[in-house]
């Protein structure tokens, strides 16, 4: 062979070894993997809770609740009782939670709560007792 005839055929080699090499194989294409699903937390926040104070304290006193939920203070106590946010005696903290005086029988619940977070509260009145103080966690 000459060599015009041997460069010729090395050349189509090369390119027949190229194009075996990347020619695909024999499955199909596959489609895209769907993105996952969001799932709902087992236990969703609700949108409402009630904190019931007695003499003995409050009850709930840690308490998750929905973005924008409420709590809704109920005094059963023969008292009054002024819940607030903390701290004492600023109470600026989550001023939604600022229900103000309650007394004996009445009820009041917060404004909305917005922002995700933490928020403690006390009785104003007696804002060293612990067991007329809480958390609501918003979620």
């Amino acid at each position: 062979m000459n060599s015009r005839a041997t460069t010729i055929l090395a050349g189509a080699l090369g390119i027949m070894i190229t194009a075996w090499a990347c020619g695909g194989s024999d499955k199909s294409p596959t489609s895209p993997t769907p993105p996952p699903t969001q799932t709902p937390p087992a236990n969703p926040a609700p949108a409402t809770a009630t904190v019931t104070i007695t003499a003995n304290g409050v009850s709930s006193s840690a308490i998750d609740l929905a973005v924008s939920g409420t709590v809704m203070f109920i005094n059963n106590d023969s008292r009054t009782h002024q819940m607030m946010s903390n701290p004492h005696p600023a109470h600026t903290d989550c001023p939604a939670l600022n229900v103000g005086v309650l007394q004996p029988g009445e009820s009041r619940a917060t404004a909305a709560l917005t922002t995700a977070r933490a928020c403690g509260f006390h009785d104003h009145q007696n804002p060293g007792t612990s067991s007329l103080q809480g958390t609501v966690t918003i979620r």
